[in-house]
């Protein structure tokens, strides 16, 4: 069983800054692939970014492109979202998520993912 805990969520203005954070126990996560996932009240799941296991191949959704920033730690089993120049769209749950066995560009179109965290509440005003 694998664990996936988020933090770092919160309430900020439009055009600030936000890094999340996943950490992950219960597996060997070095060999997983893991990303973000968001949403919002009254729509669906959108895929945010993924990063393999190696931190070499990352895949971003084109809203945030340019934007965020997905990075790994294996070493301390964790995950992180940087969001720069946030926007009030950009506000919704983030899920942290991982796929042991999936890729980054299944993820992108969320398949292959084995766990979720609980979720973790941006929120953008304007």
């Amino acid at each position: 069983q694998v664990q996936l805990v988020e933090s770092g969520g919160g309430l900020v203005q439009a055009g600030g800054s936000l890094r999340l954070s996943c950490a992950a126990s219960g597996r060997t996560f070095s060999t997983a692939a893991m990303g973000w996932l968001r949403q919002a009240p009254g729509k669906e799941r959108e895929f945010v970014a993924a990063i393999s296991w190696t931190g070499i191949l990352r895949y971003y959704g084109d809203s945030v492109k340019g934007r965020f920033t997905i990075s790994r730690d294996n070493a301390k089993n964790t995950v992180y979202l940087q969001m720069n120049t946030l926007k009030p769209e950009d506000t919704a749950v983030y899920y942290c998520v991982a796929a042991f066995g999936g890729s980054t560009q299944d993820m992108s179109m969320l398949r292959g993912i084995n766990y979720w965290g609980q979720g973790t509440q941006v929120t953008v005003s304007s």
